[in-house]
């Protein structure tokens, strides 16, 4: 079986997003990008498949920016066999939207023919949770969102999935989409051999046109703002203080 990981260049979780001075989004200049952390769990999972048996082949994707090889390089350090470039777009602030990601994907599964698409569950930067369950739908494949568990049995893989309430397992038909939640597992480090290894494993570069996807944006951003700083607490003296404060904010 062929895992598919679609994966993502996104800002460094470790580093604190700046908006730019005229408010039209996130400044990106001269900032450490990396691996989608969801995305990495994803290929982490795919990996893990592999050296247990259940697959033969990991293939990474990434679409955006031509800088997005970085990313695709960091997946083969960590044991993908191969990668796909889908450049579509020139400057580092296009976000390709869900939409036209899933459809460029639909035709890179139609081509590879994977038995199952492992994807993290969003990316970090625009949150929008939405490309692998579009995906999904294109396909007519069957889908199992946030896994916490991800089990090959045959041609049905077996995925604990995280809800509002706990746990729920449910059992799906492969090919299908699983996109991994945070518990799912901890992703390895490349080591230095791997990462040396992996600048000659293939790498091959397509662009949307090359699949008929039209990336022109549908949404626009209408301004970009940083979240209001929390107001500074108060000490107060007394129980009955305390409770009379809580009374003022409505708490109690």
């Amino acid at each position: 079986m062929k895992v598919l990981v679609p994966v993502k260049r996104v800002i460094d979780y470790n580093v604190k997003a700046r908006v730019k001075a005229d408010g039209s989004g996130v400044d990106l200049a001269n900032v450490k990008m990396s691996m989608n952390p969801f995305d990495e769990i994803a290929v982490e999972e795919a990996i893990r498949l592999k050296e247990a048996g259940k697959a033969e082949e990991v293939v990474v994707v990434s679409i955006g920016v031509k800088q997005a090889a970085e990313t695709l390089r960091t997946a083969l350090a960590m044991g993908a066999d191969r990668a796909i470039l889908v450049v579509a777009a020139d400057d580092v602030h296009q976000d390709i939207e869900p939409l036209a990601v899933a459809k460029i994907l639909k035709a890179v599964v139609d081509q590879e023919q994977p038995g199952l698409v492992i994807a993290g569950k969003q990316a970090i930067d625009n949150d929008m949770n939405a490309t692998g369950q579009m995906l999904s739908a294109l396909l007519g494949w069957g889908q199992a969102a946030f896994a916490s568990k991800l089990e090959i049995e045959g041609d049905k893989a077996k995925v604990t999935r995280e809800v509002d309430g706990g746990l729920q397992t449910i059992e799906v038909k492969l090919p299908a989409i699983v996109t991994a939640d945070l518990r799912l597992n901890e992703p390895r480090y490349a080591s230095l051999p791997n990462i040396m290894k992996a600048k000659k494993k293939p790498l091959d570069e397509k662009t949307a046109a090359d699949y008929g996807v039209d990336v022109t944006p549908r949404l626009t951003v209408v301004s970009t703002r940083e979240p209001e700083g929390r107001k500074a607490g108060i000490k107060v003296g007394s129980v009955d203080e305390l409770v009379s404060k809580l009374k003022e904010a409505g708490v109690i």
